[in-house]
């Protein structure tokens, strides 16, 4: 049978062409003038990414391990490749040569569009759907400070549940490998939050097919798709072995892994209960899905012209400079969290037809998705919902190694979508009765209703925050009232884009309008509802020209610490653990990772943040005791930047160097006692070695000299008058460096808590470091094969299904 265009061809076509135009016209600045988001994380990635960078580039090979942040940790945890990967050439064909980030919300569009035709919705309001998942607030503010790969892993959530729902309607084939390229993608992307989400939603989608086989007697059917599916799992973690099996090896030393300490209850596995939960929605705080500014936006937001705190600033005679500052960055959000770029929302017009989907939708699915979005709401809310959040903390296999639970909430943003284009497609397909005008009614007043409610009670509320507590009585009330009117605004655009929406399906209840036009009306409202507000907080000021030229360039500090071509490393005492603008130039005690090594996070907080603090102390007094400073000596930090002039820049002489003999050699037996010897050892004449880990270690005397140095190489002249031990000043990790002694391998030994150690013979020895760790070197070839094998997985699904219709009849 012979493709109709115009009903087989025409409407995707149209899709997919809408899909393109919406990035492409909100990032116009972007795809045609050459700028960029000004994205902080990315800056700071590009910082303590810039060593592995240029190792790739001037060898074609990958550097496995970077010195540029937090005194050395394994490269594949910032940027990774395997020579022979395709999936950055898939990504830039699927999303048709889209620059990144932004090609992400056009293929999350697609995906989506695709999932919902799976369930046999009609193309005019899977539209809707598409657009009011991937271009929601929360993408967008993801992408605009940084959050690419949280993104992309989202967005592929629709294809891998297509890949799954086809499986189970039938096309076992094309479902098998839509799901399979989509786990691939998300696995390359490497956001494991984000796909500890996506197997929660599989979870719920799979109990609801589950429930359905029993009651029709189809359980065998079930179970044949189970393998299937296994089979496509199998095929995407092979795709990225390499990456998972590195990153599952690095999560038992990273701050995600068991503690090595057990003071303070440090003893724990995974993440500590306050710092995972510290960003938890407030329960009132999930309505921001239908009212936007239910908590003011931003915690740093413009104010219109003219506001109540312009008025009070100008009243009490601040200049002009001042107010326009504040009034740039006001603290308008006044919820439970630390901080937000903006509210989470996904339109009310898809809450509105969420609701409309618990009625009609089919019933399974209403209970699906229902779960999928009560689940997300639980999970959002961590500590302001102890009693369940704690409990899945504790008990849930993997959750307590994640944080800011408030990222659950994309479930929910994917699942309304999904039962809201459900319920729009099964209410017209559905008998018109005496009952329709009233459950439409229903569904307008539950939603818009509310809105309006909203609006005539705001009063009620107190919009208060605690950032309320830094500012004068005279400021705050006028910062409340303020708040007060972007509530009171943002609830009654809402009421006015439901009953828009509402008015549009009543248009087709009344034959006035066609199922198509209410279908394009409701995508339009959709896109204005969006765009309003996105563009508040992703606009043309996100923009420029090159924000890595003006972030990275030298300042007269870097350009005086870039003359000596030694081998050191830098403190910047401004926010050094948190910050990667250093690691451009320089190897640096501190850095900008969301997992650092274990061991270096505890010297942090046991060790270096006093010492640290300490020194600053003394220096504002006129005393630089830089023989005090015994951890960050043994780390070789011959550099402490105060600042960004050249007067900043203090060079600190008693720094240990690359390696060296200690003296003597302090046996311990616990992490605990080890670490507490740093506080007060001379790093440079003693040495630490647990003897229950490595026996008869003795010290011994001599010289050490650098001689080379690369990235993941590091090699030595050693010249001992007595055979012993040599401390490095590089970071311990038992994965993968290997340590050769005249071309003999030697073990590596951990010393002074996170340091390596070698045990040398007497006379002149040439010493080899070697970072080869076998998780990257083993499945170079498997992962490249199973990649090439997805595609033609997908070759042949998508080509036997179109050749099937053609052939239906």
């Amino acid at each position: 049978m012979q493709a109709n265009f115009k009903k087989d061809i025409l409407p995707h076509f149209i899709g997919i062409t809408v899909f393109y135009a919406i990035v492409l016209f909100y990032f116009s600045p972007v795809v045609f003038d050459g700028k960029i988001i000004f994205q902080n994380d990315i800056l700071q990635w590009e910082g303590a990414a810039k060593e592995i960078l240029d190792t790739r580039a001037q060898t074609g090979e990958e550097a496995l391990w970077t010195n540029r942040l937090f005194g050395g940790m394994p490269a594949y945890l910032v940027s990774f490749e395997i020579q022979g990967d395709i999936t950055n050439f898939l990504t830039k064909v699927l999303t048709l040569g889209l620059p990144h980030p932004i090609n992400s919300l056009f293929f999350g569009m697609v995906a989506m569009y695709i999932l919902l035709l799976s369930f046999k919705i009609r193309p005019e309001f899977a539209i809707g759907g598409a657009i009011a998942f991937a271009f929601n607030t929360f993408h967008l503010i993801s992408l605009d400070a940084g959050h690419n790969a949280k993104i992309w892993a989202i967005c592929l959530i629709p294809l891998i549940l297509a890949g799954i729902h086809l499986a189970f309607s039938g096309k076992k084939l094309l479902g098998l490998a839509l799901f399979t390229l989509g786990l691939m993608l998300q696995l390359k992307f490497n956001h494991l939050q984000i796909t500890y989400y996506t197997i929660l939603i599989v979870v719920f989608y799979g109990i609801g097919q589950l429930r359905l086989a029993y009651v029709n007697k189809k359980l065998p059917s079930f179970a044949k798709v189970i393998p299937i599916l296994m089979l496509g799992a199998v095929l995407a973690v092979g795709a990225n072995l390499s990456r998972f099996v590195a990153v599952f090896e690095y999560g038992a030393y990273s701050t995600r892994g068991k503690a090595n300490l057990t003071a303070a209850g440090s003893s724990q596995d995974g993440l500590g209960k306050e710092y995972a939960f510290n960003w938890s929605q407030g329960k009132l705080e999930t309505m921001t899905l239908l009212v936007p500014f239910f908590y003011g936006g931003g915690s740093s937001e413009a104010l219109p012209k003219d506001s109540e705190t312009e008025k009070a600033l100008r009243a009490n005679g601040v200049e002009n400079a001042q107010i326009q500052g504040f009034i740039q960055g006001s603290p308008t959000y006044w919820g439970d969290q630390p901080g937000t770029g903006g509210p989470i929302y996904g339109s009310a017009v898809m809450v509105f037809l969420f609701v409309l989907g618990l009625i009609y939708a089919p019933k399974t699915y209403r209970f699906v998705f229902l779960g999928i979005v009560l689940l997300s709401f639980f999970l959002a809310w961590g500590k302001n919902l102890e009693w369940f959040n704690y409990a899945i903390f504790d008990f849930l296999p993997g959750y307590n190694k994640f944080r800011a639970v408030s990222m659950a909430l994309c479930m929910a943003l994917f699942a309304i979508p999904v039962l809201g284009a459900m319920g729009l497609e099964h209410f017209f397909n559905a008998s018109r009765t005496n009952s329709t005008q009233k459950n439409l009614l229903i569904a307008f007043g539950s939603t818009g209703g509310l809105c309006l409610l909203l609006f005539l009670v705001a009063g009620m509320f107190g919009f208060r925050a605690p950032v309320d507590a830094n500012l004068p009585d005279w400021l705050i009330s006028s910062i409340q009232e303020d708040r007060k009117s972007m509530f009171k605004t943002s609830a009654i655009k809402s009421f006015i884009f439901i009953l828009l929406s509402a008015g549009l399906i009543f248009a087709v209840l009344k034959d006035k309008i066609s199922y198509t036009i209410a279908g394009w009306g409701i995508a339009l409202l959709l896109v204005v509802d969006l765009w309003s507000i996105n563009k508040r907080y992703l606009n043309e000021g996100s923009l420029q020209y090159s924000p890595a030229e003006q972030f990275f360039a030298k300042s007269p500090a870097d350009e005086k610490i870039l003359q000596d071509k030694d081998y050191f490393r830098v403190l910047n005492l401004e926010n050094p653990f948190n910050e990667a603008r250093t690691s451009y130039y320089f190897n640096s005690v501190g850095g900008y990772h969301g997992a650092k090594m274990r061991r270096y996070q505890e010297l942090i907080e046991n060790v270096l943040s006093p010492e640290i603090n300490a020194f600053i102390t003394k220096a504002q007094e006129g005393n630089f005791d830089y023989g005090g400073l015994n951890a960050l000596n043994m780390l070789n930090t011959k550099y402490i930047m105060a600042g960004k002039a050249e007067n900043s820049v203090f060079q600190n002489p008693e720094a240990n160097g690359p390696a060296w003999f200690p003296a003597t050699i302090r046996s311990i037996q616990t992490n605990d006692e080890e670490i507490g010897l740093l506080n007060t050892m001379n790093t440079k004449a003693e040495a630490t070695v647990n003897s229950l880990e490595f026996e008869n270690i003795v010290a011994g005397s001599g010289t050490v000299q650098l001689t080379d140095r690369a990235a993941n190489k590091l090699n030595y002249t050693v010249n001992a008058q007595e055979a012993g031990l040599v401390v490095f000043s590089e970071i311990y990790y038992p994965k993968g460096w290997k340590a050769f002694v005249n071309g003999a391998e030697t073990e590596i030994i951990r010393t002074n808590y996170l340091l390596r150690g070698l045990v040398v013979p007497v006379g002149e020895s040439v010493v080899e470091m070697r970072f080869e760790p076998s998780s990257y070197y083993s499945y170079k070839t498997i992962v490249v094969a199973f990649q090439y094998l997805i595609v033609l997985l997908l070759i042949a699904g998508v080509g036997l299904h179109f050749y099937s219709r053609k052939n239906a009849h």
